[in-house]
C-alpha cells in the first residue's frame, strides 16, 4: 500500500511539473510573412481594359455609364463579373517581390498575357510570364517589381471571349424600363394576339378569360426575365430573308426589342437580331418565359 502512495505522489509531481512547463514556457515566435501589394490602383479610376495574347486577337472592354461593354472581338454587353475577375489583379498581394532586371528569367520578355488598364491619367500595364512549378504560381510584372501570384489572375483574362458576353437577355436599363410583352406572333398565342402590359403599375392583358394575379405576374417577370441568365450565348448573323416565330418586349420609351424563337426543344433558343446573339435556355425555363401565368384554363 505504501509503495502505491509513493507511486501516486511521483506521478502527481510529474503532472504538476508538466503543467507548469506548458504554462510558463515562452510562446513560439510567429513568423511574420511580408505581403507585397502589387498596386495601389482603385477600381473607380479604370474605364477600359485590354487583354493581349501572342497568338489570338485581343479582348477589350470599356465602361459606359458604370456598365462594362465588350468592344472586341464582339461588340456586346459584357459579363460584369468576368471583367471584375480580370481587374482583381490590382488588389493582389504576394509573399515574393523580385527586381525587374532579368525579365527573361521569368518569361516576361515574351509575356503570355498583357493586361492594360486605362485611366484618365494614363495606362497601367501588367505582364504575365512563366509559371513557378514549386509554388504553382505565375510571375507577374508591374512597374518596378516582379511578383508571384495565383494563376487565376491570368486565367481570368484568358477566358474565351464568348464566355465573357453578358448572358442576361436584357440590359439593366432595358429590364428597368420594361412595360409589357407582345406575344402575338408565337404559335400558342397567335390566335388571341396575346399582349400583357403594365399600366399604372398594374398588369393588364387583352385575353378576356385570363385570371391573372399581380403577385404571380410580378414573380414571373422577376424570375423568368430579370433574374434568368441564359446557359450560354452564341454569335450569329441574322438572315433577313428567314421568318421565325417571334415576340416583342415593350419599353417605357415606346421602343420594342424584337426576339426570334429559333428553337423550343430540347432547349429554347432566342435570338436578338439587334445584338447578333442567340441565347440558350433550358426547355422548362424557356417555357415559363413565353407563357405568363394567366390562369386561363
Amino acid at each position: 500500500m505504501k509503495n502505491r502512495w509513493v507511486l501516486n505522489l511521483v506521478l502527481l509531481a510529474l503532472i504538476g511539473g508538466l503543467v507548469a512547463f506548458l504554462y510558463l514556457r515562452p510562446e513560439a515566435e510567429v513568423e511574420d510573412v511580408s505581403k507585397y501589394e502589387v498596386s495601389q490602383l482603385k477600381l473607380a479610376g479604370i474605364h477600359a481594359v485590354k487583354a493581349e495574347f501572342p497568338a489570338k486577337a485581343p479582348v477589350t472592354f470599356e465602361k459606359v455609364d458604370g456598365y462594362w461593354h465588350m468592344l472586341t472581338p464582339y461588340k456586346s454587353r459584357a459579363d460584369q463579373i468576368s471583367v471584375q475577375r480580370i481587374l482583381a489583379v490590382i488588389a493582389a498581394t504576394s509573399e515574393y517581390k523580385f527586381p525587374t532586371t532579368d525579365l527573361a528569367k521569368y518569361g516576361l520578355d515574351n509575356p503570355l498575357v498583357k493586361v492594360t488598364l486605362s485611366r484618365d491619367v494614363g495606362e497601367e500595364v501588367f505582364y504575365f510570364g512563366t509559371y513557378n512549378t514549386v509554388t504553382n504560381q505565375q510571375y507577374v510584372s508591374y512597374q518596378d517589381g516582379v511578383y508571384l501570384l495565383d494563376v487565376n489572375y491570368a486565367e481570368a483574362a484568358e477566358t474565351q471571349p464568348i464566355e465573357m458576353v453578358d448572358k442576361n437577355i436584357l440590359a439593366p436599363s432595358e429590364a428597368k424600363a420594361l412595360t409589357g410583352f407582345d406575344y402575338g406572333h408565337l404559335e400558342q398565342w397567335e390566335e388571341v394576339d396575346l399582349n400583357v402590359d403594365i399600366v399604372d403599375g398594374q398588369w393588364k392583358t387583352n385575353l378576356a378569360e385570363a385570371k391573372l394575379t399581380q403577385n404571380d405576374m410580378n414573380e414571373w417577370l422577376e424570375f423568368s426575365w430579370k433574374q434568368n441568365p441564359a446557359k450560354s450565348v452564341e454569335v450569329y448573323t441574322p438572315d433577313r430573308q428567314q421568318t421565325y416565330p417571334s415576340f416583342k418586349v415593350k419599353l417605357s420609351n415606346g421602343k420594342t426589342i424584337h426576339f426570334d424563337k429559333h428553337m423550343e426543344s430540347p432547349e429554347l433558343l432566342l435570338a436578338r437580331p439587334d445584338e447578333g446573339l442567340i441565347y440558350h435556355f433550358a426547355n422548362d425555363v424557356g417555357f415559363n418565359m413565353l407563357n405568363p401565368p394567366l390562369n386561363n384554363k
